[in-house]
């Protein structure tokens, strides 16, 4: 969706001259556009969080959102930038960036992208940029998806050239580097396990958990007034019994010859 410009040259120079190269301070800033909507950002942060969920155990990757990401051979910040809203790079280090700068990063480019349509840049994520993730960034998978209209499409990189991903009977679309579906849930794309379980946000995960400490409790305290009422029926019928015998001994017989 955001619509970050770069050189309008979109083919990069071949060749470049040593002396030509200029080393920029590190930590680059990013310089990406408000997003379109609060759908945008919405779907943004939920993409993030359900993953970062996920694989809170590791440490060798790096996701984020609207983010710039630097790309430019001659190490440039003004030329041959872009900005998906959501973007994974594996194989990395899991910590804070200010941006993607291609160059301090091993050349490592995104292994999946995300882009969230809008009427000002449908065309450009459908075209511009899907030509440059698969020409340039060499980005595995590459999703597109419309927070209003639901549209929603991925392609997965074959030989060089993206084609289109085949959906499961329930129109959700497998990530190879991810090892992970993506598909629409209650109108935004989400994360599906391969056994085909809904990822949850950190919320959706803590009130499961309490839903089902609240469940074990319930069932704790079910089984504890069920063996109260078989202690309480226990000892009335010992009551019972202690009653019986001592009738029988009033009576002069002997509860022990019956």
């Amino acid at each position: 969706m955001s619509a970050s410009l770069s050189n309008p040259a979109q083919t990069l120079p071949e060749t470049i001259a040593t002396d030509e190269i200029i080393f920029p301070p590190s930590d680059l800033p990013s310089d990406e556009p408000p997003l379109e909507s609060s759908l945008h950002l919405q779907q943004i942060l939920l993409l993030i969080s359900c993953l970062n969920w996920l694989w809170q155990d590791r440490q060798d990757y790096f996701c984020a959102g609207n983010l710039t990401i630097y790309y430019s051979p001659r190490q440039l910040k003004s030329e041959y930038f872009r900005g998906p809203d959501f973007f994974v790079v594996r194989g990395t280090t899991n910590q804070p960036r200010k941006s993607w700068v291609v160059w301090e990063e091993e050349g490592k480019y995104p292994n999946l992208i995300i882009e969230l349509l809008s009427d000002s840049t449908a065309k450009t994520d459908r075209e511009l940029k899907k030509e440059i993730y698969q020409d340039t960034f060499r980005t595995p998978d590459y999703f597109w998806f419309d927070p209003h209209s639901l549209e929603f499409q991925g392609f997965h990189l074959v030989d060089g050239t993206y084609h289109p991903l085949e959906a499961n009977n329930k129109g959700w679309l497998w990530s190879q580097q991810l090892e992970l579906y993506l598909g629409i849930h209650e109108e935004r794309l989400r994360f599906f396990s391969a056994e085909e379980t809904l990822i949850p946000t950190p919320e959706e995960a803590a009130q499961s958990e309490f839903q089902r400490a609240e469940t074990e409790r319930q069932r704790a305290e079910t089984e504890r007034q069920r063996a109260e009422t078989e202690r309480q029926r226990v000892e009335m019928e010992q009551q019972k019994n202690a009653k019986l015998i001592a009738k029988l001994r009033e009576l002069g017989v002997d509860p022990d010859t019956l």
